[in-house]
């Protein structure tokens, strides 16, 4: 039997991750892609139009693929119907 879902543990790991992304750097992108992303980012922007290839770097991060996995172990326990 699976372990039944927990959503304080869930909040716990996403605290968890979030306080991660703070403590790491910029997105790996660089050049003037990198410098429109920035500019963006500081005046708030809450979209921004980029190139496939940009957005892909911007996430392009090994705790990007840990916490997809995460999510995705933690869905997969959601009851569902």
């Amino acid at each position: 039997m699976s372990e039944a879902f927990d959503p304080n543990d869930m909040i716990l790991r996403f605290r968890e991750r979030a306080e991660a992304v703070k403590r790491r750097g910029l997105p790996p992108v660089e050049g003037p892609d990198r410098l429109r992303f920035l500019e963006a980012a500081k005046i708030g922007a809450d979209i921004a139009t980029m190139p496939f290839g940009v957005m892909e770097k911007l996430v392009a991060h090994p705790l990007t693929d840990l916490g997809l996995a995460r999510f995705l172990k933690d869905w997969e326990k959601v009851p569902k119907g």
